[in-house]
């Protein structure tokens, strides 16, 4: 057992998510291919592929409305997530 990482119950929470998803990004942002890409949108993709990982592998049905879910709460974390990265960044 992985005590004191995240869990897929953990990215399955909005702050998991936002966290997983501000770190994923940042750190691959920069990679060739990623880099071309407008930063909100591969936020986006991020949350949207931890999200529905988090559904598929909570255990539960995998039922469409979740998945629909997932579509419209990657939106909400992704901006979220840019969000704070620029926040903390104009703080300093």
């Amino acid at each position: 057992m992985m005590e004191g990482f995240l869990t897929w119950g953990d990215l399955a929470t909005y702050g998991g998510a936002v966290m997983a998803v501000l770190i994923i990004t940042e750190f691959t942002k920069d990679l060739p291919g990623i880099r071309r890409l407008p930063t909100r949108l591969w936020a986006y993709l991020v949350a949207l592929v931890l999200l529905v990982a988090a559904v598929v592998f909570g255990g539960g049905p995998i039922r469409a409305q979740d998945i629909l879910l997932c579509l419209v709460n990657g939106v909400i974390v992704a901006m979220a997530a840019v969000g704070s990265y620029h926040a903390v960044r104009e703080s300093n």
